[in-house]
């Protein structure tokens, strides 16, 4: 506990908070050694002295899901303190009938979720007893599907005490995924994959679903929080249709390593926030 505290409090403490208070972030979950101070661009820029409620939405890495699932689970235990799951906001969802369970199982194997939860205990320590967590992990959704959570989910969107957590990495590189695109006019392989994936960025931060989606279909980048970040566009489309202003941007990039041959591999990591003017 007090070891990854201060591994926290280092990575936060190096980063400005310019897009407080964000309402959504969008951060990376891999280990805290690839990853945790990409993770600190987002999480600076969330205001505890207004979130009570955090959804958290992750991709299923192990098991197939064709929606999106709750836990069967009350408190979340973190290394600095426990995080309790919102039973009332779990109902609500739960009633519309387009939820399923997962089992412990699943729940305990993924850790999509399980690497926000010492962020957002860190970044909301100074009112730890004041929120609740929302954890739902989001299957391989067809773009209808992402269309019906993204307008169920938009309603919560729209509450500022409302905060959502995006887990997603970007591209996965290399022969161990299955996944080797290069353009050779970027230069270096690692040139390559920051130009695909700031393409993606890009799509991403114009608040698009249906270009981010085009996005995927061409170029098949393995960004593995895609449906997560499809629910989040499409709840902004549906917000912007009631004439709510939001902007994205991604405040950092990262990659685990830089590839140069055919040979390496990599992930990429980004950080961004959505804010509400």
């Amino acid at each position: 506990g007090p070891q990854l505290n201060a591994q926290l409090e280092g990575w936060l403490s190096q980063v400005q908070s310019t897009k407080r208070p964000a309402r959504a972030i969008i951060a990376p979950h891999a280990g805290y050694t690839y990853c945790g101070s990409c993770a600190a661009h987002a999480y600076k820029q969330v205001d505890p002295s207004i979130t009570r409620r955090i959804f958290i939405l992750g991709p299923s890495h192990h098991v197939p899901l064709s929606r999106c699932a709750l836990s069967s689970v009350d408190v979340y235990r973190t290394p600095l303190y426990d995080l309790r799951i919102d039973q009332k906001i779990y109902g609500e969802l739960w009633k519309t009938g387009m939820f399923e369970r997962m089992s412990l199982q699943t729940d305990e194997d993924e850790h999509s979720i399980e690497m926000h939860l010492p962020y957002t205990a860190k970044a909301m320590e100074s009112h730890k007893d004041e929120f609740t967590i929302i954890p739902v992990l989001v299957g391989a959704l067809s773009e209808s599907k992402e269309q019906e959570f993204g307008k169920l989910f938009s309603k919560y969107l729209a509450d500022p005490s409302n905060l959502f957590v995006v887990s997603s990495d970007f591209c996965h590189w290399g022969q161990r995924f299955r996944y080797s695109y290069y353009d050779e006019s970027q230069g270096e392989i690692y040139r390559s994959i920051e130009h695909l994936d700031k393409m993606g960025m890009s799509i991403i931060e114009q608040l698009d679903p249906v270009s981010f989606s085009n996005y995927l279909k061409k170029y098949h980048n393995t960004i593995c929080g895609r449906h997560p970040i499809g629910v989040l566009l499409n709840a902004i489309t549906e917000l912007q249709k009631n004439g709510m202003n939001m902007s994205f941007s991604f405040l950092n990039y990262a990659q685990s390593s830089q590839c140069r041959n055919w040979q390496d591999s990599s992930v990429s990591y980004a950080a961004g926030a959505l804010t509400v003017h």
